[in-house]
C-alpha cells in the first residue's frame, strides 16, 4: 500500500528537473524511472514540451513572494492537470491514489503528479517549505524536508560555503 505517491518524492523531482532541466524525451525517461516512476508508455518530444511547461509553472510557486500567491498559482496547476482521484495497481506496484486519468501520458502524468505532490507538501509540512537556495549566486530549488522546517541551502556545500563567507566578513568587519 502506497500512503502517499504524490508527496516528498514528487517535490524533489520536480526540483531536480527544474535545476538540471532534460534536454531529450530520452534523458527524461531516464530520470523519471531513476526517481521511481513506472512509465506506462514511450516518452516522447511532446512529453518533454508539455514538462518544461509545467516546470515554467513551478518554478513560478516557487517565486511565489506570499503564501496567497503560492496557493493560487498551485490551485492553478492543479486545476489543469489534476482529475478525480482514482484507486490503481497499475504496474503491480500495490494499490494507491491517482489525481489523473487512466492512460496518460508523460507530460501530462508530471503535471498532476507535481501539483499535488506541491499542494500536499505545502499543506503538510508548511506554505514555505519550497524555495531556492539562500547562497547568494546559487538558485537551486529545493524541498524543505528537514524536521524543524528551517532549510536554507540546498546542499551542505552551500551550507558550508555561506558559513566561510560569513566567518571572513565577520574577521574583516574587526
Amino acid at each position: 500500500m502506497h500512503l502517499n505517491p504524490y508527496g516528498e518524492d514528487a517535490v524533489n523531482l520536480a526540483a531536480d528537473l527544474a535545476n538540471r532541466r532534460p534536454a531529450t524525451a530520452g534523458e527524461l525517461a531516464d530520470r523519471c524511472r531513476a526517481a521511481g516512476l513506472a512509465l506506462e508508455h514511450p516518452v516522447t518530444p511532446q512529453d518533454l514540451e508539455r514538462t518544461h511547461a509545467v516546470l515554467e509553472a513551478w518554478e513560478r510557486v516557487v517565486d511565489a513572494t506570499g503564501e496567497h500567491e503560492r496557493a493560487e498559482l498551485v490551485n492553478r496547476m492543479l486545476a489543469e492537470s489534476a482529475a478525480h482521484p482514482r484507486l490503481t495497481d497499475h504496474a503491480g506496484s500495490g494499490w494507491h491514489l491517482h489525481y489523473r486519468d487512466d492512460r496518460q501520458p508523460l507530460g501530462s502524468v508530471l503535471s498532476a503528479l507535481i501539483a499535488v505532490g506541491t499542494a500536499l507538501h505545502l499543506v503538510g509540512r508548511g506554505m514555505h517549505r519550497l524555495r531556492r537556495c539562500a547562497v547568494t549566486g546559487c538558485t537551486t530549488i529545493f524541498a524543505d524536508t528537514s524536521r524543524t522546517g528551517r532549510q536554507r541551502y540546498c546542499s551542505q556545500r552551500c551550507a558550508n560555503r555561506d558559513a566561510v563567507r560569513r566567518h571572513r566578513a565577520g574577521h574583516a568587519a574587526r
